[in-house]
């Protein structure tokens, strides 16, 4: 499986965008001022810098031969303790350095017979010296205006033309936004003598439009350059009082509702007017509620004791580590309950990742019947059963979630180097903690579970399917050469994750070269890749079909 990070090659998305040019169709919001921009040059980007005076004290070592007591050199540093090596090695050179650092530990109640140098403090004294620092650079952020939210969509509904509002933000005090500039599907904008961009936007093709924008400030430079995609399909139901337009916006700067989850990876759009419902997020918990006789689960409530099934046969329960049918029908209750009791939690962690809820809900359900222990003594850890291999995904493919959870672990300057770079050994502590972070299983605690540790497992498998489908979008990538937006829909991607998260990258790879090399010319699709999942990856076309159904 391929282990470099993803950077991402994709064009960032964006949504109803701006008041644009000539031969664009967009229109000036009212009181905009906007006006084309005959030629707009590159902008500069952030350059910022400035130079500050500091106080600090210098502190002078001499380097002194134990034989004879004579300085060899002069240390020269601007730190409390003892000087560094590299210290050393800067005003000495490179063959006292080299005897400083092999010279043999020195026994100081036989002081005469030591060999090499020892370090003394010779002066100290207060100095100043002018430190350059990097400065905050100005931005860009882009929302609507005038439309809703809708949140189990992860879309936007305008009531009239939609209007893109692109805002520049100058972090320096003293300093301020002049003008905001861009282009939209290729055409220059500008507006002037403001800090705020306001376009109407014209109804769009499926595969939206690329927007660029960026602000100039009073400091002299500009912000960095971003990208989006931004995509308005009218809806007319044939009715005048009943148009509307769908609008999707995906980008870094996008300050609106959150973004269908990996959709600004894969650079691809989820369908218009939202996903379909097993990729969606209800807006209330008890939408999620499901009512399905569960046997593991029902095993599981009959051997804590939960539910009382000794008057079944063999106690309510099967060879096969399930409830038979009399001790599924004495926990049916139970299995209800128990089943939706993370509801509430699922849902609020859908909305905090973007991670559609009745995903995690049915991903839930199928790997672990909502018992968040061990499966059968398995490696299979937690509500979604994560393993070793898991773990290794979750933190290499998501660099955000690493960035957190890393600290609680180790030292943060070991884990400011990155997961890739760490040692095998500091690698297989981390993968360690996380899998034991998801286990709930817990002797001492009442029903043999920790609930506080299942319940903060549902974020870790959320962030899980995240890092999944980072890998998914690298995996098309790497066998088509064409990006997921070129290769395949939303829905078929989310597919495509759940065989990676399920079976693994070799998998997925297996199966997308196949599809591809079977016909190149065409989309890949679910329908196409899942044939070629075969020997031990055929079990994921189940499973995928499962969780999507």
């Amino acid at each position: 499986m391929p282990r470099r990070h993803w950077e991402n090659r994709l064009l960032f998305i964006l949504i109803a965008v701006s008041n644009l040019m000539v031969n664009t169709g967009a229109l000036p919001a009212s009181g905009t001022t906007s006006t084309p921009a005959s030629e707009t040059n590159p902008p500069p980007g952030p350059d910022r810098f400035s130079v500050i005076t500091v106080d600090y004290i210098s502190y002078e070592w001499d380097l002194v031969n134990w034989k004879d007591r004579a300085e060899v050199c002069s240390i020269i540093i601007d730190h409390d303790g003892m000087p560094l090596p590299e210290e050393v090695y800067r005003d000495c050179g490179t063959i006292i350095y080299r005897n400083w650092i092999s010279q043999p530990l020195c026994n100081l109640n036989n002081a005469a017979n030591c060999e090499g140098y020892f370090a003394r403090l010779s002066t100290t004294r207060p100095k100043q010296k002018e430190i350059a620092m990097q400065l905050p650079a100005a931005s860009a952020w882009i929302t609507l205006e005038d439309c809703e939210p809708v949140f189990s969509t992860s879309t936007n509904i305008c009531e009239t033309k939609p209007t893109l509002v692109i805002s520049g933000r100058e972090p320096l005090p003293n300093e301020t936004i002049l003008r905001v500039e861009g282009t939209y599907n290729g055409q220059p904008f500008s507006c002037a003598d403001t800090d705020v961009c306001k376009f109407r936007v014209p109804e769009t093709e499926n595969e939206g439009v690329t927007v660029e924008f960026w602000a100039y400030s009073s400091y002299g430079d500009s912000s960095p350059v971003y990208e989006a995609q931004v995509r308005a399909k009218k809806v007319d139901e044939g009715d005048p009082d009943q148009l509307y337009w769908y609008v999707d916006v995906l980008s870094s700067q996008w300050q609106g509702n959150v973004s269908a989850t990996c959709a600004d990876a894969w650079g691809v759009f989820p369908p218009v007017g939202g996903a379909p419902a097993w990729l969606s997020t209800p807006t209330q918990s008890k939408d999620l509620s499901s009512d399905i006789p569960y046997t593991y689960l029902a095993a599981n409530l009959i051997l804590q004791g939960i539910v009382d099934a000794r008057s079944c046969p063999d106690g309510g329960l099967s060879p096969e580590n399930a409830a038979n049918q009399c001790g599924l029908e004495k926990s049916r209750e139970a299995v209800y309950k128990w089943q939706n009791s993370f509801d509430e939690l699922i849902l609020k962690t859908a909305r905090e990742t973007g991670v559609p809820a009745f995903l995690l809900k049915n991903l839930f359900a199928r790997e672990s019947q909502f018992w968040p222990g061990i499966f059968q003594a398995a490696g299979d850890i937690g509500l979604g059963q994560l393993t070793e291999n898991g773990a290794d995904t979750t933190l290499f493919w998501n660099r955000s979630f690493f960035n957190q959870f890393c600290p609680l672990v180790m030292d943060s300057e070991i884990c400011g180097i990155g997961y890739a770079n760490l040692n095998e050994q500091q690698q297989v502590e981390l993968r360690s903690a996380l899998v034991g972070s998801v286990n709930a299983s817990c002797k001492e605690c009442p029903l043999g579970l920790d609930l506080t540790q299942a319940n903060f497992s549902v974020g870790v498998f959320a962030n899980t399917l995240i890092a999944s489908c980072e890998q998914t979008g690298q995996v098309v990538y790497n066998y088509t050469l064409h990006t997921p937006a070129e290769m395949a829909s939303y829905e078929d991607l989310w597919k495509f994750t759940l065989v990676n998260y399920n079976a693994g990258g070799g998998c997925l790879a297996e199966a997308i070269s196949g599809a591809y090399g079977a016909n190149s010319t065409q989309p890949l699709t679910w329908e196409s890749v899942s044939p070629h999942l075969a020997g031990a990856c055929l079990g994921a076309v189940d499973y995928v079909n499962d969780i999507s159904q």
